[in-house]
């Protein structure tokens, strides 16, 4: 017979790890200034070839002269980074000495620069600190140098995270590492550093902004997650919670309003995206993902031969954000089941009507106000529109499978065969 899960056997606790963070136009002149008050004299700037002779990086570069600080550039972070691009980020790390770290960039450019924080400080076997099943899954053992996280483009919220993404080339799959101690130090949040975002990088990196938001809105509660065993192992990721709710809703009604302005230009609207990556950064850095976001590392790590518009790069591609929204209507119609009144609120915080929609119809509401979305912002129709057929479910299955870190947190209990369902649904949509 089975025994019942005591109450006392669930979590009654949650946690808020905050980032400090700096909002403005005009904050990326203050980066000198934090880097003082933290006491750094050499930093390791790390970046990517297409902003590495930009007005961000110069910007970033002439306030740490100003403020005396010794800065080296780092400009090979690969965009969709890989353990290879990981590694070579530590070792030009540990070939300086710097006492902090500057990240200028999108999330690829921040998750970089916390790994090479990370083995630069604590060094270990690569696979030490990966998320298991991936890898070992162990602790950090202390306190990392500090970084600075100067984000230009407004949609992963890595600047308020403490977990980094990147491509194990080896399994095709992406994997993460997730410690509170990779959080920054700080987060400089400047609009004038997202102006010159090309139309799909600003309408996928939004579209992520959403659907951080919602998975984190819509995650497993996080009185239902079993406690731990002892305070310092609770997760990063905890389920969602009052705390992580008054950010997350908040972002949904901020990509709504917004997104579509901000990818034809408009400073306001932009401003606007940039804040709501970071507030959808406080509600899943504390609450975290579930599927849809599990479901799109395999989808990036297979592609075969997608090029995005105004992406520069010399290999194929699915951005983050759109590999992560092809997935969400799919999902969101099927999670609905297990909280309708969450998915419904979802959808009307995103501008629809709901009034009167029955609990049954919960799922189609969120799920078609996505789509509405991705209709306005130049998304691809689903996944057959960027290479993969039903032939490929079993591979996308697959490669889900392994991410147990986001995908325990789904409202709803699944198996390979609910996968498989979602992926089918996925291919298309319109």
């Amino acid at each position: 017979m089975i025994q019942p899960v005591q109450e006392d056997a669930f979590e009654r606790i949650v946690t808020l790890d905050a980032a400090h963070i700096k909002f403005g136009p005009g904050a990326t002149g203050e980066t000198g200034f934090e880097a003082r008050r933290l006491g750094l004299s050499r930093v390791m700037v790390l970046t990517d070839r297409t902003l590495g002779d930009g007005p961000q990086v110069a910007a970033v570069l002439a306030s740490l002269d100003a403020g005396g600080i010794d800065a080296a550039v780092y400009d090979r972070v690969r965009v969709e980074p890989t353990d290879r691009s990981f590694r070579d980020a530590i070792d030009a790390a540990d070939r300086g000495r710097y006492d902090g770290f500057v990240a200028v960039g999108g999330g690829s450019v921040i998750d970089t620069a916390k790994a090479a924080n990370l083995y630069h400080t604590c060094p270990a076997d690569f696979l030490d600190y990966v998320n298991a099943p991936v890898g070992r899954g162990r602790p950090v053992p202390g306190p990392l140098k500090p970084l600075i996280a100067v984000p230009t483009t407004a949609g992963t919220g890595s600047e308020t995270t403490g977990v980094a993404i990147f491509d194990l080339e080896g399994l095709h799959a992406k994997t993460g590492i997730a410690h509170r101690a990779l959080k920054p130090a700080v987060g400089i949040v400047d609009p004038d550093n997202t102006r010159s975002m090309p139309p799909l990088a600003a309408a996928c990196t939004g579209l992520d902004v959403l659907s951080h938001a919602i998975e984190s809105f819509t995650a497993l509660p996080y009185t239902r997650r079993p406690a731990p065993d002892d305070p310092s192992m609770r997760p990063s990721y905890q389920g969602s919670n009052p705390m992580s709710d008054v950010w997350s809703s908040r972002a949904i009604e901020m990509v709504a309003a917004n997104l579509p302005a901000a990818i034809d230009g408009d400073a306001e609207p932009q401003a606007q995206m940039l804040l709501a990556a970071t507030f959808a950064g406080f509600g899943f850095g504390n609450a975290g993902c579930h599927l849809p976001h599990g479901m799109s590392y395999p989808v990036s790590s297979n592609v075969r031969d997608y090029r995005p518009a105004g992406y520069a790069g010399d290999h194929p591609m699915i951005p983050h954000g759109m590999s992560v929204i092809l997935n969400a209507p799919a999902v969101f119609r099927w999670t609905a089941a297990a909280d309708p009144e969450r998915h419904l609120q979802a959808a009307a915080l995103m501008g629809a009507g709901v009034a009167g929609v029955p609990a049954p119809e919960a799922g189609e509401a969120v799920a078609q106000a996505i789509i509405d979305l991705m209709k306005r912002t130049g998304m691809p129709n689903g996944l057959s529109a960027v290479g993969y057929t039903p032939a490929d479910i079993d591979t996308l299955v697959g490669g889900t499978l392994p991410q147990r870190r986001v995908t325990k947190l789904c409202p709803r209990p699944f198996d390979e065969q609910d996968l498989a369902r979602l992926f089918e649904g996925a291919m298309s949509y319109w």
